[in-house]
């Protein structure tokens, strides 16, 4: 565990990196980090993330008691505090609005697609839960299905949540949700992304498998967004693939028969 220094001196580094990234406005976002087994550091009400000293930060203990500090802590604290209860390994929690993420958590698409084998490997998927008020145990509510199996998730119509083992990992995982959300979006408008096959899917499990890598991975191969096994055997795609690739060959054609016209 670290010392009430470091922590401090961690905390106030990673918000200015994700205040300068532009991951959190104003004074969204809190961070945390544990410093033994019933207390942790973690940022203040109202205070940018991108300004922060270590006199203004809290420590507080799992249950939710001030211990020290001049102001007082995140209306998120019960959030933090729900994940370091429920997964004992967690050193470090990292709640942060990135754009391009927030933006499918706030259309209510999850980043579901296995389409990147770095993010399959390093988080498994990234689920979306249900919405829920912030600073209420709605929160910890709508999370508690995926807390347990998942490092990284969206928030529905708020932002994104990750875990990590130190603030380090907590935040690397925040980077690497806002950069899937960004190749997914550019995927999209460039006409759809194409998934891995599952056979490729399968020789990440037993790569994750090797490295140790715990937490759930979210192959389910029917789900409609990956290909599935009679999918592949058929050569068919989903059907709003198959209706986009009509269209543009529609498209096509008629650009064609209006070229020999002219």
């Amino acid at each position: 565990m670290l010392s009430q220094f470091e922590a401090e001196r961690q905390i106030v580094e990673i918000g200015r990196r994700i205040w300068e990234r532009g991951y959190v406005a104003s004074n969204d976002g809190n961070l945390s980090i544990r410093i033994d087994r019933d207390r942790i550091v973690v940022t203040p009400t109202g205070r940018s993330k991108g300004f922060l000293r270590t006199d203004d930060l809290v420590v507080v203990n799992l249950k939710g008691q001030k211990l020290a500090g001049r102001l007082e802590p995140t209306s998120e604290l019960g959030m933090h505090l729900f994940a370091y209860n429920r997964r004992p390994e967690i050193g470090s929690v990292v709640h942060a609005h990135p754009p391009k993420a927030t933006g499918f958590a706030v259309a209510g698409v999850a980043l579901a697609q296995c389409i990147l084998p770095e993010v399959i490997l390093s988080l498994g998927g990234v689920p979306l839960a249900d919405y829920a008020t912030p600073s209420t145990q709605e929160v910890s509510q709508s999370i508690s299905g995926f807390i347990d199996t998942h490092s990284a998730m969206l928030l529905k119509n708020h932002g994104v949540l990750t875990l990590g083992e130190d603030i380090y990992q907590a935040y690397y995982r925040m980077e690497t949700v806002e950069h899937f959300a960004a190749v997914s979006l550019t995927a999209r408008q460039l006409g759809g992304a194409s998934p891995l096959s599952r056979a490729n899917l399968e020789d990440l499990v037993r790569v994750r498998e090797k490295l140790g890598i715990a937490g759930t991975i979210d192959i389910c191969y029917d789900c409609g967004v990956c290909p599935n096994s009679s999918d592949e055997a058929s050569g068919s795609t989903d059907p709003a693939d198959a209706t986009n690739d009509a269209l543009v060959k529609a498209v096509i054609e008629e650009v064609r028969r209006r070229t020999k016209q002219t």
